[in-house]
């Protein structure tokens, strides 16, 4: 097994990204909530300890804590903003309310000697997001860093293995954050770097054997990256394997046709088409809200898989993609509940099936592609668009039904063939169309229209979990706009969502 780090959620609005830095710095960690911190503690043997942050304060008398035995532990630990004015509160330092403090600052590391900031400029960029600062050090601690605004950015008790950061190292707004967090892995933790795809590989085939053995299982394979990751891994390690893909009407133009080809016929995995397209739309005719819509897209995807299994025979287990961000954001710990993913909080509560099987649920979607190359599939598989499970559903605004799939459909091919043809499909993470429940007035041909308006979606990012929208070339959107009001009819305008996640989602809906 390898060197765990418990990075403790309190929280905040970064957590999840802690745990991708660690992880980057090829150092196993897992997010936990800050009520099983001591439980974890003597289930893992961690060898060292992230707080976040979190919105809360350490003065209000409900506040977040964890019990000063922690502290007491040995186990080095790093507090960052919530989590640093913690541990001055918790060993009775002081901590007060000052003014506001968001965005860059200058940090000026004032130690001479700091395991923290070993080969860190003496200055440089940090992120601040804080109200509340410490005012009073605990006993044995050491202010190591400042900004012009915060006397007491970072405090260490480096005998202790005790380390506080006031701003946030996880965010790339902090110069040499990343640097920072892999001196507290490896020079305080004294981290050996061994979580790798490799690693997890072999972990993850070791598991399912024991958990599945000679046992048939149905792997629910829709065609995009976490599927199909999924779906090779489990194959690895599960001889009685069969890939059921589910064709609910609510796919990409060619996309089922795709799935074939790539699966049966390159991969040579034993796959069973099933058409669930007319129980999809039927299920779905007249919902225009979207949490029912995914409820009942979960609903009838696990139907459809039971029906298979049912036709295969003593099927006990069913194997999904569910990754980390569809997790998170169908409600974490203390994380809102953003929105219900199909295969998480859109799951019926009564299933055919003995488990569900998601040996990705841990991963990030940048650590699955990687996971993806280290199983041998082929790039146009792993560096695929991703797709939601509910499909186009999510994407056609207001009810579904099949004219509005059809416009969809092709408005979003020409979409995603420009970008394809002027070279930015490698620079854009995701870029889709959604046809919005709006008409409008429009001219075309003399005649005047009435009809809907197309939305265009693209954005940069690494994992989904943040995201910024995709500065595509004017002349680029042009070139779109021109082929989506001249090919497809029933649309006459065409617009493009320049708003990055925060505040929106990637989707939608």
């Amino acid at each position: 097994m390898a060197q765990t780090i418990l990075v403790v959620d309190f929280g905040g609005q970064y957590n999840q990204l802690i745990a991708r830095r660690v992880r980057e710095a090829n150092v196993y960690c897992e997010l936990i909530p800050y009520t099983k911190v001591e439980e974890k503690i003597a289930e893992t043997q961690p060898i060292g300890l992230i707080f976040t942050g979190g919105p809360a304060s350490v003065t209000e008398p409900d506040a977040p804590r964890i019990s000063e035995r922690v502290f007491e532990s040995g186990i080095p630990i790093l507090g960052i903003c919530y989590g640093c004015q913690l541990m001055a509160d918790t060993l009775k330092g002081g901590v007060g309310e000052g003014p506001r403090e968001y965005g860059r600052r200058v940090l000026e590391v004032t130690a001479k000697k700091s395991a923290l900031f070993d080969g860190v400029s003496k200055k440089s960029n940090c992120w601040m997001s804080h109200t509340y600062y410490i005012e009073k050090l605990p006993a044995g601690f050491v202010v190591s860093a400042t900004t012009e605004t915060c006397p007491v950015a970072a405090i260490e008790n480096a005998a202790a293995k005790l380390y506080g950061v006031q701003f946030h190292p996880e965010v790339m707004h902090t110069d040499e954050g990343f640097k920072m967090l892999q001196n507290f892995l490896y020079k305080v933790c004294g981290a050996k770097g061994d979580w790798t795809m490799s690693g997890f590989v072999e972990r993850s085939v070791a598991e399912l054997k024991a958990k599945i053995g000679d046992k048939k299982v149905v792997v629910a394979l829709s065609g995009g990256v976490d599927s199909a990751v999924a779906a090779a891994l489990a194959h690895r390690a599960c001889p009685n394997l069969v890939c059921v893909f589910v064709d609910h009407g609510l796919l990409r133009k060619g996309e089922a046709q795709e799935v074939d080809s790539v699966f049966r016929v390159e991969q040579g995995m034993n796959l069973i088409t099933v058409d669930a397209s007319a129980k999809f739309l039927g299920a779905l005719a007249g919902v225009t809200e979207p949490e029912r819509k995914r409820k009942i897209i979960g609903e009838q995807f696990i139907r459809a898989f039971e029906v298979a299994a049912e036709k295969l025979g003593d099927c006990d287990y069913l194997v999904q993609g569910t990754i980390y961000p569809d997790v998170i954001e169908s409600g974490f710990n203390h994380s809102a509940k953003i929105k219900s993913h199909h295969n998480v909080g859109g799951l019926p509560a009564v299933m055919d099936f003995k488990e569900i099987v998601e040996p990705l649920r841990s991963l990030f979607k940048d650590e699955v592609r990687r996971l993806g190359f280290e199983l041998g599939l082929p790039e146009h598989i792993v560096m695929r668009q991703p797709f939601p499970g509910p499909g186009l559903a999510i994407r056609v605004i207001g009810e579904v039904t099949e004219d509005k799939l059809a416009i969809l459909r092709e408005a979003d091919y020409i979409f995603r063939d420009e970008i394809a043809k002027h070279g930015l499909d490698k620079e854009i993470w995701q870029y889709f169309a959604a046809l919005t429940d709006i008409r409008t007035v429009g001219v075309m041909g003399d005649e005047r229209t009435y009809d809907y308006t197309v939305g265009l979606r693209a954005v940069t990012s690494v994992d989904g979990m943040t995201a910024d929208w995709a500065r595509i070339p004017y002349d680029v959107l042009q070139s779109i706009s021109d082929r989506i009001v001249n090919e497809v009819k029933h649309v006459n305008r065409v617009v493009y969502d320049v708003t990055s996640k925060p505040p929106a989602t990637i989707e939608w809906e």
